[in-house]
């Protein structure tokens, strides 16, 4: 008899010990997208203390930087000599004191590239710039993967044209009656999503995710912005939403909610979409306003400056078990 209880008891803790090994464990991930305005101009007059401050406090797996390149001399918009530039040469360093060993710059042309931080290793598929003459990436775009847990979360970045008017146009004013900027803008996200997620067999099963500053409009946010329904700022998010699996992040999390992600508060034109096997994975995400976050006017009064920055950070939850 205690020997059938011993076996008995045996065999319960090698059953138990079996499914124990069965139940995955939660692999938390934080991506913290933002664009930061002209290279975190705000962080140059303190050596980016508090902007680093604000990134080891969220403590992110990956960040997505938009405009990441230092431009402008500090609290100044005199144009910065290319060898005095900190950024984009030095994401590496500035990343290592938030804990990112890995970093990775997209396709770019100009002085607004988009820069990935990791704490694990960033391959680049593609840098994406466009071709001459007619379909050119205004700002660059990137596609990158990262593996996680033996997974591969493809991370797509971007930065869309953001004048009124199309890219190189002749005639600004033409352009503009035209709308030449929104429709160049849609020009740019259809060349974009064509290579990138589009170019990719079962794309929709897989994990991907696309960010960044869209500088456009999407219809599901219409009752609060109350444009006509043909409204060309609507052109970049509805090719999205009619050609991709790409679901958006922070409108599906926030469906009766305006979230504007640029100080004023008037506008969203930041983005994160991600496809389904993705989004089903992701435990929280939303738009970080905050004490440090908050956009506010540079006092001394420079054009289209804002401290920190005039947009907003997103930051998205996953799980990677």
């Amino acid at each position: 008899m205690k020997k059938n209880r011993l076996l008995l008891f045996c065999a319960v803790t090698v059953m138990a010990a079996l499914v124990c090994s069965c139940v995955k464990k939660p692999v938390p991930v934080r991506l913290l997208y933002w664009n930061i305005q002209n290279g975190m101009w705000d962080g140059q007059d303190d050596n980016y203390d508090r902007f680093v401050k604000f990134v080891q406090a969220q403590d992110p797996d990956i960040c997505v930087w938009c405009e990441a390149q230092s431009i402008w001399q500090t609290d100044s918009d005199e144009a910065m000599p290319a060898e005095e530039r900190y950024l984009v040469d030095h994401w590496g360093e500035l990343a290592a004191r938030y804990g990112h060993q890995y970093w990775g710059i997209g396709g770019y042309r100009d002085n607004y590239p988009q820069v990935i931080t990791s704490k694990y290793p960033i391959n680049y598929v593609a840098k994406i710039t466009g071709e001459e003459p007619d379909l050119l990436v205004s700002h660059g775009a990137g596609w990158a993967t990262v593996e996680i847990n033996g997974k591969t979360l493809n991370i797509v970045t971007l930065h869309t044209w953001p004048q009124p008017y199309a890219y190189r146009a002749e005639s600004r004013a033409v352009s503009i009656a035209e709308h030449g900027g929104d429709k160049y803008r849609a020009m740019e996200m259809q060349y974009i999503c064509e290579h990138t997620i589009e170019s990719v067999p079962g794309a929709e099963n897989q994990l991907w995710m696309m960010m960044g500053d869209f500088n456009s409009r999407s219809r599901v946010d219409n009752d609060f912005y109350q444009y006509p329904e043909d409204d060309t700022r609507f052109l970049v998010h509805d090719y999205v939403r009619s050609h991709t699996p790409y679901i958006d992040v922070i409108k599906e999390k926030y469906p009766d909610e305006f979230k504007p992600s640029t100080g004023g508060k008037n506008s969203r034109i930041d983005f994160v979409y991600c496809t389904k096997p993705l989004y089903d994975r992701i435990t929280a995400a939303d738009i970080v306003w905050d004490a440090y976050t908050t956009p506010i006017r540079d006092p001394q009064g420079l054009s289209n400056f804002w401290r920190p920055s005039d947009h907003l950070p997103i930051l998205v939850d996953f799980d990677m078990k």
